[in-house]
């Protein structure tokens, strides 16, 4: 929204409805442009791997679970993780199987459950991109001092905080802290 269709809105809200204060409507429009345009520069760098930022998410997760000694999760597992749905699950997990990057098991203690392993092809484009993949979203911050970052972590977690707390939602929404939210 550009500054005179804001102010349009403003007046509105303010006339039709005695609403002065829009800070809740401009952080929410600010944080979906930020997501978006997250996901944009990530999809574009990742796009030679064919991997969106949900895929390369999911291949994380269980590299670090093979790294902490868990050879497999299961689809439920990864769902939880990514907090999405088991079908958006499925249909990633679908992709990556197709390319050869994950491969499922069932489960050998509950034949109607799968695991989902990583493949040698998995492991090694984890490895291999992970560098210039971290090194690429500490650039993309590279306008921000280190004390804006902390500062800026910290009022988003407090808003990830209020958020779950006006929405009554479970604590499993909101990590207690700061250094949990990338996980």
């Amino acid at each position: 929204m550009d500054q005179k269709d804001r102010q349009l809105f403003a007046d509105m809200m303010a006339d039709e409805h005695g609403i002065t204060e829009l800070h809740g409507v401009d952080l929410m429009q600010q944080i979906k442009m930020l997501s978006h345009l997250y996901g944009m520069l990530i999809s574009s760098m990742m796009r030679d791997a064919q991997l969106s930022s949900p895929r390369w998410r999911l291949l994380l997760h269980l590299h670090v679970a093979e790294y902490t000694g868990t050879t497999s999760l299961s689809p439920t597992e990864l769902s939880r993780l990514q907090h999405v749905t088991k079908n958006t699950i499925s249909s990633l997990l679908r992709s990556l199987e197709d390319q050869g990057l994950i491969e499922r098991a069932l489960d050998l203690n509950d034949r109607r459950q799968f695991q989902i392993y990583l493949t040698d092809t998995g492991r090694e484009l984890v490895r291999s991109a992970t560098p210039e993949h971290m090194a690429y979203l500490n650039q993309l911050t590279s306008g921000l001092s280190s004390d804006e970052i902390t500062q800026l972590q910290a009022l988003l977690h407090k808003l990830h905080r209020s958020l779950v707390d006006f929405g009554d939602l479970p604590d499993t929404y909101c990590p207690e802290k700061v250094d949990d939210i990338a996980k």
